[in-house]
């Protein structure tokens, strides 16, 4: 079959791969039929997440059909239609049954004090094959797959499995009260959907900032006010829009590529993604060496830190690397804020999000710009990685 695999950093490509089989009785194959390339995808691609093992296929959103099911899967059948949450569960350790299932005791094989596991991700998260591939093999399937209702599209299934949940997930970890005045840094799909989140949760203002134009355009259209950090200082904006108070609630939805001031190409292009990230400012990396994750706080906590009011809260789901060791204590610590943060516990908020498609309060396909055929995923990467117009997200149909 073939499957994006990762070779090195700047070097994936469509492979024919042996399909999947089943290797415990709790196992399911699922024939994949929509998934979907991550702002995500592109850290392992970039080398600005590490760890990333030579031969991992690629990708965590998957929506598709079962195929078989091991003896002890109980609640699915061969035919299900079924959407993967991106993070991977037991379902009966002690952090499963209070629904941190991004927290998992048993499925990490690091150990239970090494963290998420998810598909598609580095050695750390456990190294499970991920969800770019015609067909997967999903563990634990009773737990880590969600039969759809039919009226449910793989359109918008495809945005369960990871993005809208983990919006949502970014906004509650936000505690947005009705009223509240929250600003969203980086909008992008996630940022997306942690500005519609906030929306339901009757926030009763929500700030978009980012410079990309498509993104600022789709966060007006959902009622936000956007804000351009290429032409304003955002957290001066801010400040100005809010009678110098700032904002009740704060989403980092943009993770450790905010602090690399060079984008090098996701795929195709090692070389040059390697010059880039090597011809930093002397001002930005003194010392003239490699710029690497957790050498400089990210700008978008800093512009969040002082864009809130005293006594906010900062909400982060942007991925950082656990090498990541830089964060301005000091500016939250004297402002007394709260610091809420962390990997999204996808199985949790299934059932209440598809409710919410069925019952039509939010169409999430309005988000997916692009839809592309497995054949051409690596153009794919490199067009969603640049920001070329037209790509907030993009679906792939294997």
């Amino acid at each position: 079959m073939k499957a994006v695999v990762f070779h090195d950093i700047g070097d994936i490509r469509l492979d024919e791969v042996p399909e999947p089989e089943l290797k415990e009785p709790t196992d399911a194959i699922v024939r994949i039929t929509a998934s979907a390339i991550c702002g995500t995808d592109l850290h392992f691609v970039r080398g600005t997440m590490p760890g990333m093992k030579p031969g991992t296929v690629l990708g965590h959103e998957g929506v598709g059909v079962v195929e078989k099911v091991g003896e002890k899967v109980r609640n699915l059948s061969a035919g299900d239609r079924v959407v993967i949450p991106s993070t991977i569960a037991c379902g009966y350790c002690s952090y499963c049954r209070s629904g941190y299932f991004a927290q998992c005791d048993n499925m990490n094989p690091n150990g239970k004090q090494a963290g998420t596991s998810f598909y598609g991700g580095p050695e750390p998260t456990g190294a499970f094959d991920g969800l770019q591939a015609e067909k997967a093999r999903i563990p634990f399937a009773a737990v880590n797959l969600f039969k759809l209702p039919d009226d449910v599209s793989d359109d918008q299934a495809i945005l369960l499995s990871d993005i809208f949940p983990t919006g949502y997930f970014g906004a509650e970890l936000a505690d947005i009260k009705p009223g509240h005045s929250v600003a969203v840094f980086g909008c992008g799909p996630v940022g997306q959907f942690a500005i519609a989140s906030a929306m339901m949760m009757k926030a009763g203002r929500v700030f978009a900032v980012d410079q990309v134009p498509d993104r600022l355009d789709a966060a007006k259209a959902q009622g936000a006010e956007i804000v351009d950090f290429s032409k304003e200082d955002p957290v001066e904006t801010i400040h100005e829009l809010t009678g110098g108070i700032g904002v009740d609630c704060a989403i980092d939805a943009v993770g450790v590529d905010a602090e690399c001031p060079h984008h090098g190409p996701a795929a195709g292009n090692e070389d040059k993604f390697r010059k880039e990230r090597d011809e930093i400012a002397p001002e930005q990396n003194p010392d003239g060496e490699l710029w690497q994750p957790g050498s400089a706080p990210s700008q978008a906590q800093r512009w969040a830190i002082n864009a809130l009011a005293k006594a906010g809260t900062l909400s982060i789901i942007g991925v950082y690397p656990p090498n990541d060791e830089s964060f301005p204590i000091g500016l939250a610590m004297n402002r007394n804020l709260t610091i809420r943060m962390g990997n999204c516990n996808h199985r949790k908020y299934m059932q209440q999000l598809i409710d919410v498609v069925r019952s039509g309060r939010i169409d999430p396909t309005t988000l997916i710009t692009r839809r592309e055929s497995m054949p051409s995923i690596l153009d794919a990467y490199k067009e969603f990685d640049t920001r070329q117009p037209g790509w907030l997200k993009a679906e792939i149909r294997p």
